[in-house]
């Protein structure tokens, strides 16, 4: 499933699909005897006789490398039209999420978070409410955060959420805070720009761990925030002056790179993520994947999302279960996060901020061979059972 038909950046011809916007998102105007994409930039500082004008002055604020990545992630993030969105890179997702948060809330206001979303965010929680913030939360499932909306400065949604994969429905959502003059927030990580645009379903703000599937390696660390409109990047970039937490440009220039197989990682790993689903029907109990047509999400999904995720999620028996069949996997590893090329699965439970059974196995398909992943994960499966 591609993106047919939407323009492409200024300069290039438009109606472009996913891989192509991905290999070519974000390179610069070819100069004779220069590489493609130009290799990181290490700078602390740029000679700066005179006044202060220009793009670059110091590097906690600018840094060439940057620029390129967030033009690539905003040209994939835009809704639609030919030019790129405004979009800030980080050191990490968090540093992305922490960036919207705190540079657009005050104390007294009051923002609604998903209850279920990313394990980190009961610190969240505790965080802004320690900064006089009130933070009201619900599960993102059946849109529940609609009943909490009144009155509130920023809805935050977590779509598909990490680690239950349940879905709301972004645009009903997003209408509802408008009309009462709240900003929206959408966490895009599991699906990435090329399953789900949210500026195009009317968000305020794109923000992701780019550290996941969009790089999809496993090496490095990163987040982002894209944003609709001029004004609320550059509330977010005077954060990230004031708090520091920008990205290196070795990370970012590993980034770019890997922008040019998105769209290849991204259908081989949904495939996988699918195939994988359907063969463990029956077999456990809580399957959830949006791709699958019975799942509890999938209408919502089917509308709003053009790729449906990477990752599967399911539940064994118990704790000890769950152990023996992560154990007797050998083609994938033992691991937290997810959307890496290597397929990844973990016990969610032994870090303990998620409310889930212990035995929920969080799983995330690699680029595998499909035939080898589903075998491997059915003969695990079996051998676990004994």
């Amino acid at each position: 499933m591609t993106d047919t038909g939407q323009p492409g950046p200024p300069g290039r011809p438009t109606g472009h699909g996913d891989g192509t916007r991905a290999v070519r998102a974000g390179l610069p105007e070819p100069v004779k005897n220069e590489p493609t994409l130009p290799g990181p930039v290490f700078a602390a500082h740029f000679h700066l006789p005179g006044d202060v004008s220009g793009p670059y002055t110091y590097g906690r604020d600018e840094n060439p490398t940057w620029t390129h990545l967030e033009r690539a992630i905003g040209e994939l993030e835009a809704p639609g039209g030919p030019s790129a969105v405004p979009c800030l890179t980080f050191a990490s997702g968090m540093a992305a999420i922490s960036a919207v948060l705190f540079s657009q809330l005050r104390a007294g206001d009051a923002v609604v978070l998903p209850s279920d979303g990313y394990q980190v965010f009961p610190l969240v929680r505790e965080q802004l409410t320690a900064f006089g913030i009130e933070v009201r939360t619900a599960p993102t499932g059946g849109d529940a955060q609609l009943d909490v909306l009144d009155g509130a400065r920023l809805l935050w949604l977590e779509t598909p959420s990490n680690p239950g994969l349940d879905v709301c429905d972004i645009r009903r959502l997003t209408d509802a805070a408008h009309a009462r003059g709240a900003l929206v927030a959408v966490d895009n990580t599991l699906a990435t720009p090329l399953g789900q645009r949210p500026l195009e379903l009317g968000a305020d703000f794109s923000v992701a761990s780019a550290t996941k599937q969009l790089t999809g390696h496993g090496d490095l660390l990163l987040g982002y925030v894209a944003c609709a409109d001029a004004e609320r990047a550059a509330s977010v970039k005077r954060w990230r002056k004031i708090i520091g937490a920008i990205p290196g440009p070795m990370e970012a220039w590993l980034a770019h790179r890997s922008l040019a197989t998105l769209e290849l990682r991204v259908a081989r790993q949904n495939a996988n993520a699918l195939a994988v689903a359907q063969a463990l029907r029956g077999r456990v109990t809580g399957l959830r994947h949006p791709g699958l047509p019975d799942d509890p999400s999938h209408a919502v999904a089917a509308r709003q999302m053009r790729r449906f995720g990477c990752v599967v999620s399911f539940e064994l028996p118990t704790r000890a279960r769950a152990e023996r069949f992560l154990d007797a996997l050998d083609l994938v590893d033992d691991a937290t996060s997810f959307g890496g090329v290597r397929s990844t699965a973990e016990r969610r439970g032994r870090w303990g901020g998620d409310a889930v059974a212990d035995g929920f196995i969080r799983f995330s398909a690699g680029a595998e061979d499909t035939e080898d992943l589903v075998a491997d994960v059915l003969r695990a499966l079996e051998e676990s059972a004994h």
